[in-house]
């Protein structure tokens, strides 16, 4: 397989005519009465959004939006009645101009998500809420009979991650982690290329993340009335509201969706190292074939604001040791993407839109990918080396909506997620205490007691994956 290739994906229809035949793809034929059953209308998947801010208006629902042939946003939920509210018409205006309708109703609200799982019509969720409000209600889905899209980072802590997984592959539903870029083909084609030796052993791995200013002191404000204050901070300790630790609450539609001011505090995720971190940790994971392992070792160097309520990580340098002799940094400094260097040569990946000719037909050099040297692109893939999932058309949500329907693997799987976020908090640990740290990736434990004391946080009654666990145990 060449990249230029990749420009013959088949439709989505070819796709589900080949997939659903039998035999076709290896993929079984038999799904479950209630995705292709009276419970699922037109052959349907039912989907609802839990959390619908910034980022499920750009990923989750544009994403579910482009496959009205196989799923259907038929539920929105949000703890914000006024993009509660946003939620249904872009879902309702979007489904009436597909549909040809002056006016389509339908689309159910709701302000808690348990009553989105105790639904039975719905057949899977995709979950885009604050970091500190993933690994629960993923757990929670899972219990409930729903197949599940969660944004990354899969975690708050080490140790829900750890529970949401087993929990996860326990229930045996079909789990996507929005780490999109297994789904895009440059980073897909770049793990190819060294999981099938282009590049000889690898030695190093240069990984640039952004960084995240620190800001003001912020007064205490009243809670608005669209919003269940208390259950949006979950778990976490209870803090007074301020506009600037949740999100935006501007009259203006657009400006509701800027980026939250939660991203930046400590208390609801760990900064970028987490936050894209989760995204080229994964690609680099993949790429060394240890999406179910992670880094031995840990040395970390970071400042951290010393006043202000946006208190996650600023500039920073991360060096991290793997088992199979890779050494791994992040910085800032770095640009953003992944820079591979092995014992032949090196190979470089970042975002975009890549095109075979910027590199074969003689011009500019690709700035989304590149190699030491450009034959290492231009060979392709060979039909008897290694090939990695292929999501169809690239696409990221349709890989998942594939997946529901044959009832098989995603590209990106609860484990890997779980192993990509928790690489990304071993490094936050060394960069919070200042000093080298070791960890057992197979034990998930750190070499100290002081490290190990940050594999979780207390977590708030009657919020928590430790709550979770416990109504389990009770039946």
């Amino acid at each position: 397989m060449t990249p230029a290739a990749n420009a013959d994906t088949p439709s989505r229809r070819e796709f589900f005519q080949r997939s659903l035949a039998a035999g076709a793809l290896g993929f079984p034929t038999i799904v479950p009465s209630r995705v292709f059953g009276a419970a699922a209308p037109s052959n349907l998947i039912q989907v609802a959004q839990i959390g619908c801010g910034r980022i499920a208006r750009g990923s989750e629902f544009p994403g579910v939006f482009r496959h009205s042939d196989l799923a259907r946003f038929t539920a929105v939920c949000d703890l914000d009645t006024v993009r509660l509210e946003d939620a249904k018409n872009l879902v309702e205006s979007t489904y009436g101009r597909k549909m040809g309708k002056e006016q389509f109703t339908g689309v159910r609200t709701f302000r808690d998500y348990r009553e989105v799982l105790a639904d039975k019509s719905i057949d899977a969720v995709c979950i885009s809420t604050p970091d500190h409000w993933h690994a629960q209600p993923a757990m929670e889905a899972a219990l409930a009979g729903k197949d599940i899209y969660l944004q990354k980072p899969a975690s708050l802590t080490i140790a829900e991650g750890r529970q949401m997984a087993d929990v996860v592959k326990k229930s045996g539903r079909i789990f996507q982690q929005g780490s999109q870029q297994r789904s895009e083909f440059q980073f897909r084609y770049a793990c190819e290329l060294i999981r099938n030796g282009r590049l000889g052993r690898i030695t190093e791995i240069y990984i640039g993340l952004p960084e995240d200013p620190g800001g003001d002191e912020e007064k205490e404000m009243p809670v608005p009335g669209n919003l269940n204050y208390e259950m949006w901070l979950g778990s976490t300790p209870r803090v007074y509201y301020t506009e600037q630790r949740v999100h935006p609450q501007t009259a203006e539609s657009k400006g509701r969706y800027n980026r939250p001011g939660w991203l930046r505090c400590e208390q609801f995720g760990a900064g970028m190292i987490t936050g894209w971190g989760a995204h080229h940790i994964d690609t680099a994971h993949v790429a060394m074939g240890t999406e179910h392992s992670g880094p031995i070792e840990a040395s970390a160097t970071a400042e951290f604001p010393k006043k202000g309520l946006w208190d996650v990580h600023g500039p920073y340098h991360v060096r991290m040791q793997y088992a199979n002799g890779v050494t791994m940094y992040l910085s800032e400094k770095y640009p953003t993407g992944l820079k591979f260097v092995g014992e032949d040569g090196w190979l470089w990946v970042t975002r975009g839109k890549y095109q075979l000719s910027d590199s074969a037909a003689g011009k500019p050099r690709s700035t989304v990918l590149d190699a030491s040297n450009l034959n290492i692109l231009r060979n392709g893939i060979k039909d008897s080396e290694l090939h990695l999932h292929a999501s169809p058309g690239n696409d990221h949500h349709l890989d998942w909506l594939t997946a529901i329907k044959n009832r098989t693997q995603p590209v990106a799987p609860v484990e890997d997620g779980h192993r990509s976020c928790s690489a990304c908090l071993v490094a936050h640990a060394s960069m919070k205490l200042g000093r080298a740290v070791k960890w057992d990736p197979a034990k998930e434990q750190f070499g100290d007691a002081e490290a190990n004391r940050m594999l979780a946080r207390e977590q708030r009654a009657p919020y928590g994956t430790a709550h979770v666990l416990a109504r389990m145990a009770r039946g």
